[in-house]
């Protein structure tokens, strides 16, 4: 024992070899027209394998950056690797692909559920420090677009998206696609989307779906789109309430935003795994088919949508809705596996809307009907509020209401209408009439699993 002792006291004692601090790896500088890449960019040729093999070997030398000069690149989808910069610069155009087939298929979110579908034309799973800067253009082939049908049931590819991955930075380039969302971060953390042009005016295109993400920044955006410029979601059914992947902790500022099909910011309808710390603040409003705000679930979704602040807002143009609606009764299919019973009926909680500018005059100011009975929205404040609106505001089911300083003309009939409501500056409202209740969701005959 005595020599076993005495060996491990000299170990002890002897000290320990310099060890020279690892030197930092250099970013590499890569190229796309460059050997031995040789991309062509001649909008005939296909240059996805050049584009591949840059960002892979970007990827395997410790990350960097890879540069596509002016020109036109014609490509399938193309995966970015952690630590890696794809920038495109001044007359720099990526060209989607028509071929269907060159874009994998694996698990990709479809409203609300994970499904197989094509994936997009630029992605990144599993991946850390990705960034994809501008100025130049991202456009997709508009012949991919449209819904999965039974005949195709795979969903059709996005035009960008970024699947589990963390420290995500989009930056001044644009973007023109159709019929499928635009820009698609899913179980993302740290995402900052910066000075965007976004381009996708027809069905189904939204512009931002952020979904199931936590700490997300969307600033400087100029957004036009057919359906949601902004959405966002956090799955949708049992499938959704049980994975509980919460959207959270979004900032969405400085924005200029219109569409012709839906509304410019849409939170829900995919509600399943909940919503909440949503910051909207300093944007405009220019153009809404339904509403220019719209936050909207169904029984069947569950969860919450909770601490919701909006301020700062220019409305100028609403043509089929208005300014604001929740909607937590009716909005969205409800589809298979539904949440039954009360643990599905959504709750929301705290809603703040202030500061806001109705440059010209809206349908409807607020349409706040759409409440659940059972649930009640639990606080809303709507404050400093001014311009024109042909309706006024209608609340269902609501505690703790704060309405101050709302000044606006030109609306018919009362100004606040309300049905079991209560709070301050509620005081001549008018009896609003209820909505219609939907069916109840059902309890399940067998537990549910995910599979």
């Amino acid at each position: 024992m005595l020599p076993e002792i005495l060996s491990a006291q000299t170990k002890a004692a002897t000290p320990a070899k310099h060890v020279a601090a690892a030197k930092p790896v250099p970013a590499v500088m890569l190229n796309v027209r460059e050997a031995p890449f040789n991309a062509t960019g001649d909008g005939k040729t296909k240059d996805t394998a050049a584009f591949q093999s840059a960002l892979d070997r970007c990827g395997v030398l410790g990350g960097g950056e890879v540069l596509v000069p002016a020109g036109n690149y014609l490509v399938g989808s193309i995966q970015l690797r952690s630590k890696t910069t794809l920038r495109f610069a001044e007359g720099a155009v990526l060209l989607g692909s028509p071929a269907m087939d060159e874009y994998a298929v694996t698990q990709v979110r479809w409203e609300g559920r994970w499904i197989p579908g094509h994936i997009a034309l630029v992605y990144a799973i599993d991946a850390q420090d990705v960034s994809v800067v501008g100025p130049g253009k991202i456009m997709g082939n508009e012949s991919l677009g449209g819904r999965p049908t039974k005949e195709n049931p795979f969903r059709h590819p996005a035009l960008m998206e970024f699947i589990r991955c963390d420290n995500v930075h989009l930056s001044g380039f644009s973007t023109h696609y159709a019929r499928v969302w635009s820009i698609h971060p899913t179980n993302c953390t740290n995402v900052k989307i910066e000075g965007l042009t976004i381009r996708s005016t027809t069905g189904n295109g939204d512009g931002i779906d952020v979904d199931s993400c936590k700490h997300v920044h969307i600033s400087k955006c100029d957004i036009a789109t057919g359906d949601d410029c902004i959405s966002l979601k956090s799955g949708r059914g049992l499938e959704g309430y049980m994975l509980q992947q919460t959207t959270e902790d979004v900032t969405i500022e400085d924005c200029t935003m219109s569409d012709n099909i839906f509304a410019c910011i849409g939170i829900g309808s995919e509600t399943s795994g909940g919503i909440r710390k949503v910051r909207i603040r300093n944007c405009k409003f220019i153009g809404a088919k339904t509403f220019a705000l719209y936050i909207k679930s169904r029984p069947g979704r569950g969860a919450f949508i909770e601490d919701i602040v909006a301020e700062n807002l220019d409305v100028t143009g609403t043509y089929g809705g208005g300014f604001l609606r929740f909607n937590l009764l009716a909005s969205g299919l409800v589809g298979e596996d539904p949440v039954p019973g009360m643990e599905g009926i959504p709750q929301g909680r705290n809603f703040v809307i202030r500061n806001v500018r109705l440059d010209a005059e809206i349908p409807v100011l607020v349409d706040g009907g759409g409440v659940p009975a059972e649930k009640p929205l639990q606080g809303l404040v709507l404050e400093n509020i001014s311009g024109q609106c042909k309706k006024g505001i209608t609340l269902e089911n609501a505690r703790g209401v704060v309405i101050r300083n709302v000044h606006v003309t030109g609306y018919e009939g009362p100004l606040l209408s309300t049905l079991n409501v209560t709070g301050v500056g509620l005081t001549g409202a008018a009896k609003a009439e209820p909505m219609k209740v939907p069916d109840a969701v059902q309890e399940r005959k067998a537990p549910y699993k995910l599979q």
